[in-house]
């Protein structure tokens, strides 16, 4: 599709409940095609009408959709929420941007896009992918911060309009934000000083995918890997036993890597958004396994194991050295409570444990939780 034949709808704020969070976009072409979601559906029509109108030539909108909104017969959010969504024209430097932010995610890197939402510059769209911020507010690499250009070395894409400030304000926050994956409005002002409240600008991160390290090239890593994948996570099976770990139902969904724990773990920082699972029941690789996960600041860490097991395991890690706020750290036997019998509901039930753990929930039944559903922020 042609530069500036597209129409971009980003979801920049969300009051209350929502089914997707801050960050959800929607192309909509002068072809009339539409790709992607902001709200699955709850307001998605009223939108493709706006975005339709400045395909046509209308400034940007700012627009907002909820329960009490004028619009709440037509198109208001049957979760009983209100979102805040900016429609605005692609122009060839802000599709060069969304391109240069889609080819960094798909090779693995973080990125972030930043769309300004007020004043001339409206609509105006840069992405930071990988670059690290130098001491006078320019990315690594070179070149000049002006809105003008196309990009600041080789990392920033796009253009922010004219104002050098506010390019350099917003490269140095872009910068900060790229391994968060999250999503926010910061406000500037029109010389791009933090303080000011004139402008704001939408920041937009995608994190470099989270680790899942599974030790034991067994049925239940085969089990867990490909949904994990779906999961968002680069899954590893790791095992010294070659020949097992050779299968290709291992290497379908995952990194293989045939070796000792302590090897896999080499070269492989790990930090509170990874998991490290241990399936091999065998001491020589559950011990050193847990160790070497202990030592890093996994988010999860888990081991299957019957509970019989489980004790027998805490008495070798503690002959080990392991002291009891460290196998605190372990969840084992592994999973959520839910009956599972197969790897596959076992897997189901390690995966749904795991999130829960990240996300600081319980996992229980959500008809006997309060507060929110969905995470928020």
């Amino acid at each position: 599709m042609a530069c500036g034949s597209r129409a971009r709808a980003l979801l920049v704020e969300v009051e209350g409940s929502a089914p997707f969070a801050a960050g959800a976009a929607m192309l909509v072409g002068a072809d009339g095609s539409v790709e992607g979601s902001i709200t699955a559906g709850c307001v998605e029509s009223a939108v493709v009408q706006e975005a339709e109108r400045v395909l046509a030539g209308a400034p940007p909108q700012l627009l907002t959709y909820g329960v009490s909104d004028e619009l709440a017969g037509t198109a208001g959010l049957m979760c009983g929420g209100t979102v805040h969504v900016f429609v605005h024209a692609l122009d060839a430097r802000s599709a060069a941007a969304l391109d240069a932010a889609e080819a960094a995610v798909r090779d693995g890197r973080p990125a972030v896009v930043a769309t300004v939402l007020d004043g001339p510059c409206a609509g105006s769209v840069v992405a930071l992918a990988g670059g690290e911020p130098t001491g006078d507010g320019a990315v690594a690499g070179g070149g000049d911060a002006a809105g003008e250009g196309t990009s600041i070395g080789d990392a920033l894409v796009g253009s922010l309009g004219a104002s050098t400030g506010l390019a350099r304000a917003v490269a140095r926050d872009a910068a900060g934000m790229l391994e968060q994956g999250a999503s926010r409005i910061r406000r500037y002002g029109d010389d791009g000083a933090t303080l000011g409240a004139e402008i704001r600008v939408h920041l937009r991160s995608f994190a470099t995918a989270p680790t899942m390290l599974l030790f034991g090239a067994v049925d239940f890593s085969a089990a867990l890997a490909p949904l994990a994948r779906q999961l968002g996570y680069a899954v590893t099976i790791s095992d010294p036993r070659a020949r097992f770990a050779a299968a290709p139902r291992f290497s379908r969904h995952a990194e293989v890597h045939v070796g000792w724990p302590d090897e896999a773990f080499a070269g492989r920082p790990l930090g509170p958004r990874d998991a490290v699972l241990v399936f091999s029941h065998d001491p020589r690789l559950d011990v050193p396994a847990l160790r070497g996960a202990l030592a890093t600041d996994a988010g999860y860490i888990g081991a299957l194991g019957s509970r019989r097991t489980t004790v027998e395991r805490e008495e070798r890690l503690r002959a080990a050295g392991v002291g009891d706020a460290q196998l605190a750290r372990i969840h084992a036997p592994a999973g959520l409570d839910i009956g599972g019998g197969t790897p596959e509901e076992t897997a189901v039930s390690i995966l749904a444990e795991a999130i829960a753990v990240r996300s600081g929930r319980a996992g229980g039944p959500l008809r006997r939780a309060a507060g929110h559903i969905r995470p928020r922020g």
